[in-house]
């Protein structure tokens, strides 16, 4: 018998896109790609860039230049391009009618939008932003839910070469005004307010807020739910200046100029500001959608990941346009008006690709765990996967439930910082549950000790050894803490913070943050391990762990657990009996919580830290990006 889960027919590489690129090269294995890639990464990302299409306006003279250092790496030099040239322009050019987005609302009403349709409404907004004044290096805010207009602001933005930062829509206004005064935004767009879960959610307060911030010199408000009402001279309605001619060029912008801001929580304080360039996250977004989910021009995804988050400007906007595919873009809660909501959308639109969180996948497994019996998923080829380390149950729930055990999970982890995924299942490998693959091409990425030695078989810390062509470039206004967050801990190292294991057939897994790591008795144990364990119990739909001080032990765990939602739910006592008879009698915890849901972001990823400040009664710090915070009352205080 296999020791592997899922191993792939030979179909499944032989016509995916990373395989016609090892042919282009003679390359026979993905190992073999990845070892060439790290070789010579220069030859990789050229080769990569000529696959994918990328256009240049002017050619780069060298692929890549370190003399800054390895934290200061310039891709593509004097390369000139736009990312919307590549993706959006070029399509609409070679295949207009092709569809591009599937406009999806939660009352089910839906708009199909064909590359040709998108560019025309793209360059008709440009032109409206131009008439205000917005120039070249511009930073313009997007506060909008995942509609239409959101999607057309951010490629009218890249097409005339303002610098972008879409914030997630779900938060306040203070974590609003912060962005805006952080990166120093000119322009902001927002709504009327939208709909949730058939609830009016007013955006009118934030934005009125957002307002008075001095660099906020224009507010262009989108109608989308007709509940809040803007008037005055400060406000400009989107229908005015969206109706412009539709012909714009296309500014060419240096390789390295910024296209984006992306703000991601810090541990306290700020939001980090993530800058990412036109030349390096075009040729980087278009290798994530190309050779890591396989994303081909006939294939539809289906990924609910806000706009707001690196998952959604990758999948849902800019890798995706560069393959020139398509997607369903879906406002809406994806467990409402019931949990079966998305696979009633996947069988409606038949889509290809079918992305999802582990949380999410969490919550429809406790509400439906077998919805092939209803619902015809047949079209799925592709299962990808990313927001936090998968426990085995879920990955097995998709992979059996949902895959029929013959679709790869493809899952993936990276961080916004990276730009995408550096750990990834990719087409043809053969699977053990909840691994994260390997490697992904082109990235030198190694499990190392605390001398920074390779490490085989041991959990060891997430480094990457060589620069990306989308490494960020630096963190917006703040040098000295980028250069302090990932390089200060090894010599021109990257420092990701995250623990990983990688077992005997090379295959990644992996073991949470650093930070994330409890020493009970001089017993190490991750964060991630624990969870798993917690997970696997078949009461329990959720959880997560922290460490606490203890005057004997050193540090003592506390474990926070949701249960599936039944009238009788399972005890403290219970889970903790489950976790020392899974893994020993060590990893007892010493507390046990239940909670109805756990603090988390928009992206599903848990944060564990403002569990641990409840519990200790110390300030959470930036709490900005969560999306329910109400739960943290249910957090109780013992210290």
């Amino acid at each position: 018998m296999s020791k592997y889960e899922f191993v792939p027919p030979p179909e499944q590489l032989e016509t995916s896109n990373i395989y016609r690129l090892m042919q282009k090269h003679g390359i026979c294995s993905l190992q073999d790609l990845s070892a060439r890639a790290t070789r010579d990464p220069g030859w990789f990302w050229q080769a990569a860039d000529q696959d994918i299409g990328v256009r240049w306006f002017k050619q780069y003279s060298r692929v890549l230049d370190t003399t800054g250092g390895a934290a200061w790496p310039r891709w593509f030099p004097q390369g000139q391009t736009n990312i919307y040239h590549s993706s959006v322009e070029k399509f609409a050019q070679s295949d207009p009618v092709r569809t591009a987005y599937v406009f999806v609302s939660e009352d089910g009403s839906s708009e199909k939008v064909t590359y040709g349709e998108l560019d025309m409404r793209a360059s008709r907004l440009a032109n409206g932003l131009l008439s205000l004044g917005v120039k070249k290096g511009d930073i313009i805010a997007i506060y909008m839910p995942m509609i239409q207009e959101a999607v057309l602001a951010i490629l009218a933005a890249a097409k005339i070469g303002a610098i972008q930062t879409v914030i997630f829509s779900g938060y306040g206004a203070e974590s609003l005004r912060a962005r805006l005064h952080d990166c120093n935004a000119s322009v902001l767009f927002a709504t009327d307010g939208h709909i949730r879960k058939g609830k009016k959610i007013s955006q009118e307060r934030a934005v009125r807020d957002a307002m008075n911030e001095p660099c906020v010199k224009k507010t262009i408000i989108a109608r989308c739910a007709g509940i809040d009402s803007y008037e005055g001279s400060d406000i400009i309605h989107y229908d005015e200046i969206a109706g412009k001619s539709g012909a714009c060029p296309t500014v060419p912008m240096d390789s390295e100029d910024p296209l984006f801001i992306l703000y991601t929580s810090g541990t306290t304080g700020r939001p980090k500001g993530v800058v990412q360039p036109h030349g390096g996250f075009s040729v980087f977004a278009g290798h994530q959608a190309a050779y890591l989910i396989d994303a081909k021009k006939d294939d539809l995804l289906f990924w609910p990941a806000d706009i707001g988050w690196i998952t959604g400007l990758v999948w849902n906007v800019y890798g995706l346009l560069l393959a020139g595919a398509g997607a369903i873009i879906y406002d809406g809660a994806i467990d409402y008006p019931d949990p079966d909501a998305v696979w009633r959308i996947i069988t409606k639109y038949q889509s290809t690709i079918f992305g999802i969180s582990p949380t999410a996948a969490r919550m429809l497994k406790k509400h439906n765990a077998q919805p092939r019996t209803a619902h015809s998923l047949g079209t799925i080829r592709r299962i990808p996967v990313t927001g936090e380390p998968l426990d085995e149950d879920t990955w097995r729930w998709l992979f059996e439930c949902i895959g029929d055990k013959k679709i790869p999970i493809m899952n993936l982890s990276g961080g916004t910082e990276i730009g995408g995924a550096m750990l990834s299942v990719l087409p043809g490998m053969s699977l053990k549950p909840s691994t994260v693959g390997m490697p992904v091409p082109g990235m030198d990425v190694d499990c190392v000790d605390d001398r920074c030695v390779s490490l085989r078989k041991k959990d060891g810390y997430l480094v990457v050894r060589s620069p990306w062509p989308a490494m960020t470039r630096g963190l917006w206004g703040d040098e000295k803490g980028y250069v302090r967050t990932y390089w200060s801990r090894f010599e021109d190292v990257w420092f990701h913070g995250d623990y990983v294991y990688v077992d005997e057939d090379g295959l990644w897994y992996m073991r949470g943050r650093t930070d994330d790591v409890i020493n009970v008795s001089g017993h190490r144990m991750s964060t991630a391990e624990i969870e798993h364990a917690v997970i696997s119990h078949p009461r329990v739909s959720d959880a997560a762990t922290v460490a606490v001080p203890d005057d004997v032990t050193g540090e003592a765990m506390a474990v926070f657990y949701v249960g599936d939602g039944r009238p009788d739910p399972v005890s403290g006592t219970d889970v903790a009996a489950f976790v020392a008879q899974k893994i020993g009698g060590i990893a007892r915890p010493r507390h046990v919580f239940e909670m109805s849901a756990m603090p988390k972001t928009a992206t599903g990823k848990t944060m564990r830290r403002v569990l641990k400040a409840g519990l200790l009664g110390l300030d959470p710090g930036d709490v900005s990006s969560l999306e329910n915070p109400h739960v943290l009352k249910e957090i109780p205080c013992i210290g």
